[in-house]
């Protein structure tokens, strides 16, 4: 098996052993025989239901392996996304995963929106946004859905819970990128 089927194995099972905890991860085998499980890397994933969100949760900064993150992720953007009930049983059969395996974020620099403009890459970059103490992001696949940056910055701003117009008072953006594995 390859790394991605390893992967949305291991988030799948994270899953079902809520329904059924006889589904076992063995997780030393699967250190020994695929490294990367080994390296400390940040990660979302993402669950649908019927090409609609039904889950998201992830971790924009590294500090747990590759193999702990999605088993935690996998079972908490199930059962913890607080925008949605707890993922039953009937639902796990007809569910999608994606993993997003993250690179570290780097802070932008930029003098205003129309120079934030230029540096942003859209379908490429995930964004961070932080301003007053709080923070949103959205991952590079959002792009697919509010594919112009005027709409994708409201809504990343209404995610914050921030002002359409924050991107005036200069807030920090951070940049990262993401291999998609689904």
């Amino acid at each position: 098996m390859k790394i991605e089927e390893i992967l949305l194995e291991i988030a799948r099972i994270s899953i079902l052993n809520e329904f059924n905890n006889s589904f076992k991860i063995d997780k030393e085998s699967l250190k020994k025989k695929f490294p990367i499980l080994n390296e400390k890397r940040a990660c979302f994933v993402t669950i649908t239901l019927n090409g609609k969100l039904r889950g998201c949760i992830g971790s924009l900064v590294a500090h747990r392996t590759l193999l702990e993150e999605v088993i935690s992720n996998a079972h908490s953007s199930a059962f913890s996304d607080l925008r949605f009930p707890r993922l039953t049983k009937e639902e796990f059969k007809k569910i999608t995963i994606e993993i997003s395996i993250l690179t570290p974020a780097v802070v932008l620099k930029y003098d205003g929106i129309e120079d934030l403009k230029t540096k942003i890459k859209p379908f490429e970059h995930g964004v961070i946004l932080e301003y007053q103490n709080k923070r949103a992001t959205f991952l590079p696949q959002v792009w697919d859905q509010i594919p112009l940056f005027d709409d994708f910055f409201t809504q990343l701003s209404k995610k914050a819970g921030f002002s359409e117009s924050c991107l005036d008072s200069h807030p920090i953006i951070c940049t990262y990128t993401a291999s998609k594995i689904k």
